[in-house]
Parts: structure tokens; C-alpha cells; sequence
């Protein structure tokens, strides 16, 4: 909702530009759409290696975080 508010103020300030802008974001999204698949794959391998280093105490039914 804001990026539209924000939109409209650019159409109504400069309206080549938030034209410009419209046409250019499909182009835009799709070249940042391969960094935002190594993201995830990266999260990804990250909670598989805390889920591998957990498990002996997941095993011996130790609980995780601080006791009250």
C-alpha cells in the first residue's frame, strides 16, 4: 500500500518518471529475483546445519534457551 501511495506522489510530481518507473519495475524484478533465491537457498543451509548441530540434544530431550 505504501509503495502505491508512494507511486502516486511520483505520478503526480513527475509523471514520465513514474511511467518510466511502472514499465521498468517487471525488467527490474526479474534481474533481483536470482539474489533473492541464493537468499533463501543460504536460510535454507543455515537451518539445516542448526537443525544437524541440535539434534544430539533434541535426542537426549534437553530443552533449548535459558531455564527460569
Amino acid at each position: 500500500m505504501l509503495s502505491l501511495l508512494l507511486w502516486l506522489i511520483l505520478f503526480v510530481l513527475c509523471w514520465p518518471l513514474a511511467l518510466l518507473a511502472l514499465l521498468l519495475w517487471p525488467v527490474v524484478w526479474l534481474v533481483l529475483l536470482p539474489f533473492r533465491l541464493i537468499g533463501i537457498s543460504v536460510e535454507a543451509v543455515f537451518a539445516l546445519f542448526k537443525e544437524i548441530l541440535f539434534l544430539p540434544a533434541r535426542v537426549l530431550g534437553l530443552r533449548q534457551g535459558p531455564h527460569p
